[in-house]
């Protein structure tokens, strides 16, 4: 019977501060702009932890079950293939996770749509399903998405565009333009995340079938993708802080630092295993830019109120 720290193990605890990123920038920019309701913001957080635990897990059994989790990967060792956890065991969390993203999901849509239109809430909806199914069928069913080189732009909707931008009218009751530019920084650094992923497993994905988008552009091209993933990240970032005039905001800009000495690792590196510690300084970076943000945007409210 599996233990509770192959649980922890699998749920990927590393993967977590990613995921909440996009949820930190859409809400303290709500805040920001003077809408705020502690209630939809903890129901965002427990959402989208939920919906990545239900992705760490699906990925577990369905990359365990194509094949692509073997001896040969470069990695850590998933659960389910080191035999932690069985197969049945893993299909049951997953239902289970399912079902508890759904009901923080349908909570958060509760809480967060009463002066949206019917057809918003009906859309909101929508996205939960579609988020789910997106967790799920990244690696699993015969049709999984992660092999077709199609992971890059689900990461890019669901990370970026559904996070940031979709958690905004929850608070706000609107959608504003300047939500394109956090958008695409938190979209396109977690698809950096996933990109030194795929590099780092290049050869035994190509191995497996697993075509992922390194596996058709090749280890070079890839490289350069890369480097023009955080690039554009961060030039956004810098172009919605100007434009919302948040020049304290600017703080968040610390985490640049190690963004670049990572793009320099990145251009020297050419050993995929290497690549394995840069996955956590790039969606570390990605969390700690919300997190600069955030106390940013405390720091300008706290002054205000007190005035």
């Amino acid at each position: 019977m599996a233990q509770f720290k192959d649980w922890i193990h699998a749920a990927r605890l590393r993967t977590l501060p990613l995921s909440v990123s996009g949820i930190l920038t859409g809400s303290l920019l709500a805040l920001q702009n003077g809408h705020w309701n502690p209630v939809v913001f903890v129901l965002a957080l427990s959402t989208t932890l939920l919906f990545q635990i239900l992705s760490n897990l699906a990925n577990d059994l369905g990359d365990t079950l194509k094949g692509a989790d073997n001896a040969n990967r470069v990695g850590p060792e998933r659960a389910v293939q080191s035999g932690a956890i069985s197969i049945s065991a893993m299909k049951t969390a997953v239902a289970i996770t399912a079902t508890l993203s759904f009901i923080s999901a349908g909570l958060l849509i509760w809480k967060g749509t009463s002066n949206l239109s019917v057809n918003s809430v009906y859309g909101y909806i929508g996205l939960a399903i579609a988020c789910v199914l997106a967790a799920i069928t990244y690696t699993m069913g015969k049709r999984a998405y992660g092999y077709f080189g199609l992971g890059d732009v689900f990461v890019f909707i669901f990370f970026g565009c559904v996070s940031v931008i979709g958690v905004y009218p929850l608070f706000a009751d609107e959608l504003i333009p300047e939500l394109v530019f956090p958008a695409i920084t938190i979209g396109l650094l977690s698809t950096a995340v996933l990109n030194l992923n795929n590099m780092r497993d290049q050869v035994n994905d190509a191995a497996v079938g697993k075509r992922t988008l390194v596996v058709k552009l090749g280890f070079n091209n890839a490289k350069t993708y890369h480097l023009s993933l955080v690039i554009i990240a961060m030039l956004s970032w810098i172009a919605f802080l100007i434009f919302k005039q948040h020049w304290i905001g600017f703080i968040s800009c610390l985490p640049f630092i190690l963004l670049l000495k990572h793009l320099l690792f990145v251009a020297k590196n050419n050993e995929p295993r290497a690549f394995d510690p840069e996955l956590k300084k790039v969606a570390l970076s990605t969390f700690f830019i919300a997190v600069l943000y955030t106390i940013s945007v405390v720091i300008v409210t706290w002054k205000t109120l007190a005035y």
